[in-house]
């Protein structure tokens, strides 16, 4: 038969209950903690990596932003540069054609040898016709000296053409146009083919064919040029 638990048994039975189911809350709220301790290290390294990668990948698209700014930047100053290079090296070019342009008239000062320049031209304007009749066109105060040219011209053609002669004919009703520097014009084909040999129009072809060898000669070679001239 069972007895009756005294109420000290009662009280010590209860306290042990207590103490035990304490002990369990407590173990239970420490397991909580410590796993919600892991989620919050787990989640916080989750956002670090996320906000680091945020950042990586903002600092990559901003160095390429400058890197392609700073390129850019840099060619066009390049091509400024370039520019103003190509510009300064026109200038001088047209400056020294300007001079030679201006010296054209030195050449008519020697009679002598601007006869021989003007009986050279008309050779070469009759070699080129290859006719037997030729208008010669010139300045009017150079008709003296063209006129000897001419005859120069006509003998020299003669021996070099084997005998062959050509007939020449200064054009007095069509003289060379004010402002012209000298030299001559040989006209053929009925006046349909005009040769111009005046000392302009070859300081233009010469502006032309002489270039590139006056450009590498003041400039030097430029290895970036593809093509030549």
């Amino acid at each position: 038969m069972a007895h009756a638990m005294s109420d000290d048994q009662v009280a010590g039975e209860l306290k042990k209950m207590t103490a035990f189911i304490r002990q369990e809350a407590l173990e239970k709220a420490k397991e909580i903690q410590i796993k919600a301790n892991e989620e919050f290290a787990i989640e916080k390294s989750k956002l670090v990596r996320q906000e680091t990668s945020s950042i990586d990948s903002q600092y990559e698209k901003k160095f390429k932003q400058a890197g392609m700014t700073q390129q850019i930047t840099r060619s066009t100053l390049a091509n400024k540069t370039r520019i103003k290079v190509l510009s300064a090296r026109q200038e001088l070019l047209d400056s020294l054609f300007d001079q030679a342009r201006g010296k054209l008239a030195d050449h008519t000062k020697d009679k002598g040898k601007y006869q021989n320049l003007c009986k050279n031209l008309i050779l070469e304007g009759l070699y080129a016709l290859n006719e037997d009749k030729v208008a010669i066109r010139a300045r009017k105060e150079d008709y003296d000296v063209v006129k000897k040219a001419m005859e120069g011209a006509k003998e020299e053609y003669k021996k070099s053409m084997q005998g062959r002669e050509v007939r020449l004919e200064l054009d007095e009703k069509n003289p060379q146009l004010e402002g012209c520097s000298g030299g001559v014009s040989v006209v053929g084909g009925g006046g349909r083919i005009d040769i111009n040999n005046t000392l302009d129009e070859r300081l233009k072809l010469l502006e032309t064919d002489a270039l590139p060898m006056v450009r590498t000669s003041l400039f030097g070679k430029n290895e970036n040029r593809k093509f030549k001239d």
